[in-house]
């Protein structure tokens, strides 16, 4: 029915000139994000740019939607709509922590009211068990925090959408995977809207995503697998799919989990900036932001190479997700820990430049 490839065109295109003309007019109202002690960036530049994202793909979604099968998941949309709209309010004037959350939580609650939680869950070694009403707990707890998980890594230049490029090609080999192909289409949406924004977000960055774009991308990627698991009639499938959905993300699941524990441990305020993700240790490092947003993004390829590997072998999804994820954490913990071995390479390199 749809030229599919054809509106990805256009959700780019629409993307691009839409994240120019509001840096324009950001530009023109001074709405700036302002350099402090705990920033990446040198230079005032606007934000807020990831509402054109939220609009172009909320309205690309819900046009195909009612196109193609009628039936449109209205929870979603409210809740993406009230938990931009609170981000976007946080961009333009910061409110409390409380505010936030609580829309946050109302959006969450929305979408699992309307569509449930999740039922089974697969256990490595074990397999199939029943989950009953903590699925819906563990659902809830899984959209606030990757709302959030997301917000706190948007914190370099083209790492948020790098993740959302990779996450939602990921999320369209899901929907040729399971044959769904609303979602698979709305990743490929996301992914390409993410695309055309890391063009004018490659760093130097000439306009940032803020936390209505992080945060819409968050809760996004955190609803897809509720939107499909209860459309598989395989039982193994349905019990996968949590697994895969945090494995399209895992980077910024680890690297938001081992920062949050780490300083929840030290007694310190979990909710206000800070520079201790292990990304920002990078930057630290000596690394820049090209290749710290590569390294994330490169590695972040690895679950989509999988996942195609899956489509002909689906009965080792298992043992596909748990490689990936431990390969991915690995590799991540060395940069991390050797991060003074290869800050001291990088400046050797450099003084030898300079000679």
């Amino acid at each position: 029915m749809f030229n599919i490839f054809a509106i990805y065109i256009v959700v780019f295109v629409t993307t691009l000139f839409g994240v120019v003309i509001f840096r324009r007019w950001s530009l023109q109202r001074e709405m700036l994000d302002i350099p402090n002690e705990r920033s990446s960036h040198s230079i005032p530049t606007p934000r807020g740019g990831g509402a054109i994202i939220c609009l172009v793909c909320l309205t690309t979604f819900l046009v195909y939607l009612y196109l193609s099968s009628g039936k449109i998941y209205w929870a979603y949309i409210i809740g993406a709509m009230i938990v931009s709209l609170i981000s976007m309010i946080d961009d333009l004037c910061t409110i409390s922590a409380f505010w936030r959350f609580l829309c946050h939580g109302l959006a969450a609650g929305l979408v699992i009211w309307s569509v449930g939680g999740f039922e089974t869950l697969f256990v490595p070694f074990y397999g199939i068990i029943q989950i009953g009403f903590f699925g819906k707990v563990i659902a809830f707890l899984w959209i606030v925090w990757l709302i959030n998980a997301y917000n706190f890594m948007d914190g370099i230049d083209g790492i948020a959408a790098t993740q959302a490029i990779t996450a939602g090609m990921g999320w369209y080999f899901v929907g040729l995977l399971y044959n769904f192909e609303d979602i698979g289409f709305y990743g490929g949406v996301l992914a390409f809207s993410a695309f055309a924004f890391l063009i004018p977000n490659w760093q130097p960055a000439k306009i940032f995503m803020g936390d209505v774009g992080s945060a819409f991308l968050g809760y996004s990627f955190a609803i897809l697998p509720l939107l499909s698991i209860k459309r598989i009639e395989n039982p193994l499938g349905a019990a996968y799919l949590p697994w895969i959905a945090v494995w399209l993300v895992w980077f910024f699941v680890f690297d938001s989990m081992i920062t949050f524990l780490k300083r929840l441990f030290r007694g310190e305020k979990v909710w206000q900036a800070h520079r201790e993700h292990i990304y920002q240790q990078l930057m630290i490092a000596g690394f820049s932001h090209q290749f710290v947003t590569l390294l994330y993004g490169t590695l972040s390829i690895l679950p989509i190479l999988i996942l195609i590997v899956s489509l002909k072998y689906p009965d080792n999804y298992n043992k596909y997700v748990l490689f990936c994820i431990c390969a991915e954490t690995i590799l991540l913990c060395i940069f991390r820990f050797k991060r003074s071995y290869f800050a001291g390479l990088i400046y050797g390199h450099q003084q030898k430049s300079l000679k």
